[in-house]
């Protein structure tokens, strides 16, 4: 095997949890890259305008970025993080198998507020567990986790494919006119941007034809063992109600691994020992709170900020690349062919899923921070030739590719490195994960609004700034990180890198 073997007992002993957060984020990737492709069939179903359906976009991100704020909330013990990913698995399945049912675009929008919420909380507390139960081993973990969403990203629209309409779905007296633009239309979306497709013509009347609801369905069925196997794992750790005894610490399986650490470690007190992982993580709101600021150095805050503001602006240039690719290939000066120009996203996103199946044995041999660096250069780099070359169609490709390869491993390796210099005990998870849900939202549609007012070539130029704003957030960060106060045996009782104590429920305080 291409790691020790330390690291390859503590994966033995901890196999049936990681197997089981490594599929729950495989529900996430299914449910996140679903609607784009069958958000015209859902217009058609719901009856609804063009511009009214892509704030279906909007309801999912932004309760998205909701549930990752909140999903800290459930971290205090395993029990309540296990039932957590539990709903929101089964809350997933059951989006998929309500979706074809929604025939209002309200009712679809607050559907999809659910999906979004289940999302938010799978996205921070499957980060969370990773890290707590592996610690310094946890780059490649979070590599394979990163993997599974990506995966189930390029899946769910394959599924999609073959039940979306060919032409249109509504069949009324202009249907003929709209038809031949359809797939145009359908590439073109975006999170709440119609931008320039306003002046097409699709009925809103008529008798509905569509098929898209087996995709749906075979989705539901697909996603459906993911909570069947977290509920396996609640059963196994007996915190299913009627076997349940008593609440378990939130890394009782990590314990046994600490039986690998040092001797100086092993003669600390269990009470101490247990908690020392555990400390921090809690959501966003949690994490303001005064108290956990007392006696904090100012880097602490910078290693938060930073890091988030590296992930802010690399996760929003996944978001703006993959969301506005098509519609600049097809534009003046490349002027690509529709059809071939479609293939620029789904290169995009298999270029990200092949770079974090590559990742998992590099971040073993690799640093995070080694990592990251190399990924931001690249971005920055990528960027640059695309504006040099930018009436190349062939290095548009190229190019595409390898923007999707650099920015595959950003997020784990960046949130490997953070919680590394912060003794995983501070809020690192939960802060990166939201300011990377930030940036996906709020750079697409900064983008959008640039795109429409200065033409296609800003997408580029756009794109460059934020891999410039990414290297220079990364470079302070390192700054910060030389700055960062080393770990002491005598540690002040207000700081908020202060162990957590444990009370008599098992329940982690700070």
């Amino acid at each position: 095997m291409w790691w020790d073997e330390r690291v390859s007992a503590r994966f033995r002993r901890n196999l049936q949890p990681t197997l089981t957060y490594w599929s729950v984020f495989f529900s996430f990737g299914l449910c996140i890259a679903f609607l784009g492709p069958t958000l015209l069939d859902l217009r058609c179903q719901t009856q609804s305008s063009l511009s009214q359906i892509t704030w279906v976009f909007f309801s999912q991100q932004f309760c998205l970025l909701l549930g990752s704020c909140l999903g800290g909330v459930f971290k205090r013990t395993l029990a309540q993080s296990l039932f957590a990913l539990f709903a929101s698995s089964l809350a997933i399945s059951l989006v998929f198998a309500i979706i074809p049912l929604c025939h209002n675009v309200v009712v679809l929008a607050v559907v999809m507020a659910v999906a979004g919420l289940a999302m938010g909380c799978i996205d921070t507390i499957s980060n969370m567990q990773l890290v707590k139960i592996y610690q310094k081993d946890s780059a490649v973990f979070l590599q394979a986790l990163h993997f599974f969403v990506g995966f189930g990203a390029l899946l769910s629209p394959l599924i999609a494919d073959p039940f979306l309409s060919d032409t249109n779905c509504i069949l009324s007296n202009s249907t003929a006119n709209a038809s031949s633009n359809l797939p145009h239309i359908r590439k073109s979306l975006v999170p709440h941007h119609p931008g320039n497709l306003s002046h097409y013509d699709l009925p809103m009347k008529g008798m509905v034809v569509t098929r898209v609801s087996y995709a749906f369905w075979i989705m539901a069925l697909i996603n459906l063992p993911v909570p069947i196997a977290v509920f396996f794992l609640l059963y196994k750790e007996r915190m299913v109600p009627c076997f349940n005894s008593s609440s378990h610490p939130l890394l009782s399986a990590d314990e046994l691994a600490m039986e690998t650490q040092p001797a100086e470690k092993d003669d600390l007190p269990a009470a101490v020992q247990r908690p020392h992982a555990a400390g921090g993580h809690d959501d966003l709101f949690s994490c303001c709170q005064s108290k956990n600021f007392r006696g904090a150095s100012y880097t602490y805050f910078a290693v938060h900020i930073t890091g988030a503001l590296v992930l802010f602006m690399t996760d929003g240039i996944v978001g703006e690349y993959s969301g506005f690719i098509y519609s600049y290939a097809v534009e003046e000066p490349l002027s690509v062919v529709h059809k071939v120009a479609g293939y620029l996203p789904s290169l995009f996103w298999g270029f990200i899923t092949l770079g974090r199946l590559i990742s998992i044995p590099v971040s073993y041999r690799m640093k995070p921070a080694t990592m990251v660096f190399i990924n931001v250069v690249g971005v920055l780099i990528t960027f640059l030739l695309l504006l040099i070359f930018s009436y190349s169609v062939v290095f548009l490709f190229v190019g595409t590719a390898s923007l999707g390869l650099f920015l595959s491993s950003t997020f784990p390796s960046m949130l490997a490195y953070t919680e590394d210099i912060l003794q995983y005990k501070g809020c690192a998870t939960t802060v990166l994960v939201t300011g990377a849900g930030i940036g996906e939202m709020v750079l697409q549609l900064l983008v959008g609004s640039i795109i429409h007012d200065q033409g296609s070539y800003s997408f580029l130029v756009c794109g460059m700034i934020f891999g410039g704003l990414a290297f220079t957030f990364y470079a302070f960060l390192l700054f910060f990180h030389r700055m960062y106060p080393k770990p002491s045996s005598d540690m002040d009782d207000a700081s908020p890198d202060k162990p957590a104590v444990m009370d008599d429920t098992g329940q982690y305080q700070r």
